[in-house]
């Protein structure tokens, strides 16, 4: 039979399925949609406040340069963020194949005319026993790995994304290098880019800047593990600050009212030649009130905003640090972390304190 892989890899998939609803345990990867339609996507932008949109949702985005979640600038002037977020398109492509293990029988992907009971995860393709014999004798000399259908089916879909997390060949940066399949084990601290052995002897001058590319791979890994755990910490205060910006709302309303009362009670005990007096006093009441709150919903406003990126942000590293490859990492940690660094310099709101006098 088949043996068990230990690196199997990301499988495509179409361009585009409607939102995910599919086997028990997917539910928890809604996570991979566009945060504007909620939908499947195969152009999915990462933006700087680290929401994920799809084009789509972008281009019909008012106002323009403004992120639809939270309100964070986009620097680009079209409004269409350059990064893309392979890892949530990695992951879609990878449960669009659970959600077809799942459902059911599949036809072999060479022979189109018996049911598949192999995935070869190197080649991605399902194949029936007469093409996976074919395909151990042709691959023989490699280590293509492959598992049973119906082993895969058993999996939930954490389990399955888990096992389709696989190291991956970099490719050497220098042009031309990349279509000839020149693999790197070399990085360059300088020029921040992976090259071959070749590359690497031809620019001498850089050789103190070299490190192998696993050491770089684990550095960012470790960094964005750092970062992740300073978000969290950093955004218990940012809780703090909301939750007390919320009850002074709360008590800016309860003290509104009191002098309300405070001053209809004693307007009451005056004769009608003093009704002009009590007009006044409410009315100074009402801006003093209508001030506040402006105030104090701006504060909220801007404190909500950046407890949303915070998740956004703990979100993204966690689950990079779960499901990204290596390539994914490279791709798309320099990124982030300069959106994490932006949210380390937020500071929460400071105390808020408004009161109303009760004599006037």
């Amino acid at each position: 039979g088949p043996a068990a892989p230990k690196e199997p890899g990301a499988a495509p998939g179409p361009s585009q399925c409607p939102t995910p609803s599919g086997p028990p345990g997917e539910g928890d990867f809604q996570f991979v949609l566009c945060e504007g339609c909620q939908q499947e996507s195969p152009n999915l932008k990462l933006l700087t406040c680290l929401h994920t949109l799809c084009l789509d949702c972008l281009r019909e985005n008012k106002p323009v340069r403004q992120c639809p979640v939270c309100q964070a600038p986009i620097p680009q002037p079209d409004g269409i963020p350059d990064v893309d977020n392979v890892l949530f398109s990695s992951l879609q492509a990878r449960l669009r194949i659970y959600r077809r293990i799942s459902r059911g029988a599949l036809s072999c992907s060479r022979c189109r005319q018996d049911t598949a009971a192999v995935w070869c995860s190197e080649c991605e393709e399902f194949l029936c026993p007469g093409c996976f014999e074919d395909h151990q004798w042709f691959f023989k000399k490699r280590s293509h790995e492959a598992r049973k259908v119906e082993e895969l089916r058993a999996e939930s879909a954490h389990r399955f994304l888990e096992g389709t997390k696989k190291s991956c060949n970099l490719f050497c940066s220098s042009p031309g290098h990349t279509e000839q399949g020149h693999v790197t084990s070399i990085f360059c601290r300088k020029c921040e880019k992976p090259l071959c052995c070749s590359c690497a002897l031809l620019d001498a001058q850089h050789s103190s800047f070299y490190c192998d590319i696993r050491t770089e791979i684990q550095r960012r890994q470790d960094e964005l593990a750092v970062l992740g755990q300073e978000l969290a910490r950093r955004r218990g205060s940012f809780e703090a600050s909301h939750a007390a910006l919320q009850n002074e709302v709360e008590r800016l309303e309860a003290e509104g009212h009191r002098v309300r009362e405070l001053v209809r009670q004693r307007v009451e005990q005056l004769v009608r030649l003093i009704r002009r007096e009590e007009e006044e006093l409410l009315e100074l009441v009402e801006k003093r009130q209508e001030r506040g709150r402006r105030e104090l919903e701006g504060e909220l406003w801007r404190v909500e905003a950046v407890l949303r990126r915070m998740e956004a942000g703990e979100r993204l590293v966690e689950k990079m640090g779960l499901y990204a490859t290596e390539q994914e990492v490279m791709d798309m940690q320099p990124f982030v972390k300069d959106a994490l660094e932006e949210l380390r310099r937020q500071r929460p709101a400071a105390d808020v304190e408004l009161v109303l006098h009760e004599d006037f």
